[in-house]
């Protein structure tokens, strides 16, 4: 795919959806991290059905401390992977009390030693939470990057690696939401809605469908 054409992606993309983020549901960078670490094969309206219930009474490393692994256990069971994810939220809360004085530290390396803390999530929060031009690759973006032909890879790294290249400054901050929310809601997995996809003429996809 050339260069023009990405820029002509993104531009409609952009005009689409000028403000894009998240759909995960928070108050804070801390209430980010979580349900960003909650999120991990997960959907994001199960991580805020649970969340809405766990933050009125924890939205601090502190008070979810004072919760113990069993209290997060209660609140995210509804969660795939809760056992572990409640064991990763508990030290992950005793890190941040240790080392960075109760605060999301806004550095990468640093968010990458928390626990269940991977590339991916340390990208939404540095991205969502303080505005760096990172952009995450999840299962989403991968697809719709491979797919589309905008920027093909073997792994996530290598599509983010990509990304990172061929997408101008003016568009990095708000890319991996525009990428994400199009892989979520039309270019999905089984079927892609092409009939109603905004940058159909514009794919390099082969095998279309015509699902509106």
């Amino acid at each position: 795919m050339n260069q023009a054409k990405r820029i002509e992606i993104l531009t409609r993309l952009r005009d689409n959806n000028p403000h894009p983020t998240t759909e995960l549901k928070f108050n804070s960078p801390f209430e980010l991290l979580i349900s960003v670490l909650l999120s991990a094969q997960a959907t994001d309206v199960s991580v805020n059905k649970a969340t809405a219930i766990l933050y009125p009474i924890a939205n601090t490393p502190k008070a979810m401390l004072d919760l113990g692994v069993d209290g997060i256990k209660k609140y995210i069971k509804t969660i795939g992977l809760f056992n572990t994810k409640a064991e990763n939220v508990f030290k992950t809360c005793q890190i941040l009390i240790d080392k960075h004085n109760s605060e999301v530290p806004e550095d990468r390396e640093a968010l990458e030693a928390l626990p269940g803390v991977g590339r991916k999530t340390a990208n939404v929060v540095l991205n969502t939470a303080f505005g760096w031009p990172t952009i995450a690759v999840d299962t989403h973006i991968f697809r719709v990057c491979n797919r589309t032909g905008f920027a093909p890879g073997k792994n996530v790294n290598e599509v983010e690696h990509k990304l990172l290249k061929v997408v101008p400054a003016e568009f990095k901050v708000d890319c991996h939401h525009w990428l994400i929310l199009h892989g979520r809601y039309t270019c999905i997995a089984r079927k892609p809605r092409c009939g109603s996809c905004i940058i159909e003429d514009l794919c390099e996809f082969k095998e279309k469908t015509d699902p509106a």
